[in-house]
Protein backbone atom coordinates (compact mmCIF):
# COMPACT_ATOMS: atom_id res chain seq x y z
CA UNK A 1 0.00 0.00 0.00
CA UNK A 2 0.95 3.62 -0.57
CA UNK A 3 -0.02 6.75 0.53
CA UNK A 4 -1.01 9.68 -1.92
CA UNK A 5 0.64 13.51 -1.19
CA UNK A 6 -1.31 16.08 -2.49
CA UNK A 7 0.66 19.65 -3.31
CA UNK A 8 0.48 21.93 -1.02
CA UNK A 9 -2.20 24.53 -1.61
CA UNK A 10 -2.24 28.30 0.06
CA UNK A 11 -4.91 28.16 1.90
CA UNK A 12 -4.95 30.23 4.28
CA UNK A 13 -4.17 33.38 1.62
CA UNK A 14 -7.73 33.30 0.83
CA UNK A 15 -10.48 34.87 3.15
CA UNK A 16 -13.21 32.61 3.85
CA UNK A 17 -16.87 34.27 2.67
CA UNK A 18 -19.91 32.52 3.76
CA UNK A 19 -22.18 36.23 3.32
CA UNK A 20 -24.75 36.07 0.25
CA UNK A 21 -23.00 35.68 -3.42
CA UNK A 22 -23.08 37.67 -6.44
CA UNK A 23 -25.08 36.60 -9.97
CA UNK A 24 -21.71 35.84 -11.91
CA UNK A 25 -19.70 32.21 -12.15
CA UNK A 26 -15.82 32.75 -12.19
CA UNK A 27 -13.29 30.46 -13.72
CA UNK A 28 -9.65 30.92 -12.92
CA UNK A 29 -6.92 29.96 -15.43
CA UNK A 30 -4.28 30.32 -18.18
CA UNK A 31 -5.64 30.15 -21.28
CA UNK A 32 -4.29 26.97 -23.20
CA UNK A 33 -6.33 24.69 -24.99
CA UNK A 34 -6.15 21.66 -22.27
CA UNK A 35 -7.78 24.14 -19.78
CA UNK A 36 -10.89 24.26 -21.62
CA UNK A 37 -12.02 27.42 -21.25
CA UNK A 38 -13.56 27.30 -24.80
CA UNK A 39 -15.95 24.57 -23.64
CA UNK A 40 -16.94 26.97 -20.62
CA UNK A 41 -17.57 30.23 -22.61
CA UNK A 42 -19.53 27.93 -25.10
CA UNK A 43 -21.22 26.36 -22.46
CA UNK A 44 -22.67 29.63 -21.05
CA UNK A 45 -23.23 30.94 -24.65
CA UNK A 46 -25.53 28.90 -24.70
CA UNK A 47 -27.05 30.84 -21.15
CA UNK A 48 -27.50 34.05 -21.96
CA UNK A 49 -29.14 35.09 -18.87
CA UNK A 50 -26.39 33.64 -16.53
CA UNK A 51 -22.59 35.60 -16.46
CA UNK A 52 -19.45 34.07 -15.85
CA UNK A 53 -16.22 36.00 -15.69
CA UNK A 54 -12.63 34.34 -16.99
CA UNK A 55 -9.90 35.27 -15.39
CA UNK A 56 -6.30 34.60 -17.01
CA UNK A 57 -3.87 34.81 -19.60
CA UNK A 58 -2.12 32.83 -21.93
CA UNK A 59 -1.62 31.94 -25.72
CA UNK A 60 -5.60 31.22 -26.59
CA UNK A 61 -6.76 34.32 -25.16
CA UNK A 62 -7.72 36.03 -28.62
CA UNK A 63 -9.11 33.03 -29.54
CA UNK A 64 -11.18 32.58 -26.25
CA UNK A 65 -11.81 36.47 -26.68
CA UNK A 66 -13.37 35.85 -30.26
CA UNK A 67 -15.74 33.24 -28.53
CA UNK A 68 -17.22 35.54 -25.80
CA UNK A 69 -20.79 36.53 -25.38
CA UNK A 70 -21.94 39.26 -24.05
CA UNK A 71 -22.54 37.51 -20.66
CA UNK A 72 -18.98 36.52 -20.43
CA UNK A 73 -16.67 38.90 -19.00
CA UNK A 74 -12.66 37.74 -20.14
CA UNK A 75 -10.47 39.82 -17.43
CA UNK A 76 -6.59 38.76 -18.22
CA UNK A 77 -4.58 38.22 -15.78
CA UNK A 78 -5.67 40.22 -12.29
CA UNK A 79 -3.55 40.52 -9.60
CA UNK A 80 -4.46 38.46 -6.27
CA UNK A 81 -6.68 40.82 -4.57
CA UNK A 82 -9.30 40.92 -7.34
CA UNK A 83 -9.08 37.19 -7.83
CA UNK A 84 -10.09 36.47 -4.33
CA UNK A 85 -12.30 39.36 -4.78
CA UNK A 86 -14.63 37.25 -7.70
CA UNK A 87 -13.65 34.07 -6.24
CA UNK A 88 -15.29 34.57 -2.80
CA UNK A 89 -18.31 36.07 -4.34
CA UNK A 90 -18.94 34.02 -6.93
CA UNK A 91 -22.17 31.67 -6.67
CA UNK A 92 -19.53 28.35 -8.32
CA UNK A 93 -16.06 28.11 -9.61
CA UNK A 94 -16.69 26.61 -13.13
CA UNK A 95 -13.58 23.67 -13.82
CA UNK A 96 -13.50 21.81 -17.13
CA UNK A 97 -10.13 20.67 -17.67
CA UNK A 98 -9.04 17.05 -17.17
CA UNK A 99 -6.05 17.86 -14.71
CA UNK A 100 -4.04 15.98 -12.05
CA UNK A 101 -4.74 17.51 -8.99
CA UNK A 102 -6.05 21.13 -10.34
CA UNK A 103 -5.36 24.20 -7.92
CA UNK A 104 -7.84 26.55 -8.63
CA UNK A 105 -10.63 24.72 -7.20
CA UNK A 106 -9.35 24.14 -4.07
CA UNK A 107 -8.38 28.15 -3.97
CA UNK A 108 -12.14 28.64 -4.46
CA UNK A 109 -13.47 26.39 -2.14
CA UNK A 110 -11.06 27.83 0.57
CA UNK A 111 -13.22 30.71 -0.08
CA UNK A 112 -16.05 28.98 0.62
CA UNK A 113 -17.40 29.09 -2.98
CA UNK A 114 -19.06 25.73 -4.23
CA UNK A 115 -16.72 24.42 -7.65
CA UNK A 116 -18.71 22.79 -11.38
CA UNK A 117 -16.17 20.61 -12.33
CA UNK A 118 -15.25 17.86 -15.24
CA UNK A 119 -15.53 14.63 -12.60
CA UNK A 120 -12.55 13.44 -13.83
CA UNK A 121 -9.08 13.09 -12.56
CA UNK A 122 -8.11 15.21 -9.72
CA UNK A 123 -11.50 16.70 -9.60
CA UNK A 124 -12.71 13.80 -7.97
CA UNK A 125 -10.58 13.91 -5.27
CA UNK A 126 -10.43 17.52 -4.78
CA UNK A 127 -14.02 18.13 -5.14
CA UNK A 128 -16.86 16.19 -2.89
CA UNK A 129 -20.16 15.74 -5.08
CA UNK A 130 -23.11 16.36 -3.74
CA UNK A 131 -24.79 13.39 -5.78
CA UNK A 132 -22.13 11.28 -3.86
CA UNK A 133 -20.62 12.34 -0.45
CA UNK A 134 -21.78 13.78 2.84
CA UNK A 135 -20.88 17.22 3.40
CA UNK A 136 -20.58 18.47 -0.38
CA UNK A 137 -18.52 20.95 -1.67
CA UNK A 138 -19.51 21.15 -5.06
CA UNK A 139 -21.21 19.13 -8.29
CA UNK A 140 -19.62 17.23 -10.67
CA UNK A 141 -20.36 16.27 -14.47
CA UNK A 142 -19.64 13.49 -16.17
CA UNK A 143 -18.95 14.55 -20.01
CA UNK A 144 -16.41 16.77 -21.08
CA UNK A 145 -18.90 19.14 -23.49
CA UNK A 146 -20.59 22.22 -23.03
CA UNK A 147 -24.12 20.58 -23.22
CA UNK A 148 -22.88 18.63 -19.70
CA UNK A 149 -21.66 21.68 -18.09
CA UNK A 150 -24.90 23.78 -18.94
CA UNK A 151 -26.98 21.04 -17.20
CA UNK A 152 -24.79 20.69 -14.34
CA UNK A 153 -25.36 24.65 -13.85
CA UNK A 154 -29.03 23.96 -14.02
CA UNK A 155 -28.82 20.97 -11.50
CA UNK A 156 -26.42 23.51 -9.41
CA UNK A 157 -28.73 26.12 -9.17
CA UNK A 158 -31.65 23.65 -8.06
CA UNK A 159 -29.84 22.53 -5.00
CA UNK A 160 -31.19 25.36 -2.96
CA UNK A 161 -28.15 25.33 0.13
CA UNK A 162 -27.16 21.76 0.04
CA UNK A 163 -23.34 22.59 0.02
CA UNK A 164 -22.46 24.98 2.43
CA UNK A 165 -19.61 27.24 2.55
CA UNK A 166 -18.78 26.48 5.72
CA UNK A 167 -17.93 22.32 4.00
CA UNK A 168 -16.18 24.27 1.39
CA UNK A 169 -13.35 25.90 3.61
CA UNK A 170 -12.96 22.59 5.97
CA UNK A 171 -12.74 20.54 2.51
CA UNK A 172 -10.03 22.98 1.34
CA UNK A 173 -7.84 23.25 4.23
CA UNK A 174 -7.33 19.38 4.20
CA UNK A 175 -5.29 20.35 1.28
CA UNK A 176 -3.24 23.23 3.01
CA UNK A 177 0.24 24.05 3.40
CA UNK A 178 -0.14 23.01 6.87
CA UNK A 179 -1.55 19.78 6.77
CA UNK A 180 1.18 18.98 3.39
CA UNK A 181 4.39 19.81 6.15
Amino acid sequence: SSDLLYPPVATGRFAFHDGPRQDHYVTVSRLVSYKRIDLIVDAFAKMPSRKLIVIGDGPDRGKIGALCPANVSLLGWQPDDVVHKYLASARAFIFAAHEDFGISPVEAQACGTPVIAYGVGGSRETVRDVNTMTDPTGLLFSQQTSSALVDAVETFEGLSGRISPEACRQWADTFSEARFK
